[in-house]
């Protein structure tokens, strides 16, 4: 139990790193993607795919 809590937490951590590198690299060119829970969630479930998806929701489509 403690290594799934601990592989699912890993994951958390990794994601919200993930979105706040690419926010900050993103910022100077006007692309904002927010953090929050909802694209935690997507990139912790999803990985590289989730990524690449809210791109195309938030940017793509709207």
């Amino acid at each position: 139990m403690k290594i799934k809590l601990g592989l699912i937490l890993k994951r958390i951590v990794f994601a919200f790193g993930i979105i706040y590198g690419i926010d900050l690299m993103l910022k100077n060119v006007g692309v904002y993607l927010p953090i929050n829970i909802f694209t935690i969630s997507i990139i912790t479930l999803l990985g590289a795919p989730g990524l690449i998806s809210l791109f195309a929701i938030f940017y793509l489509i709207a």
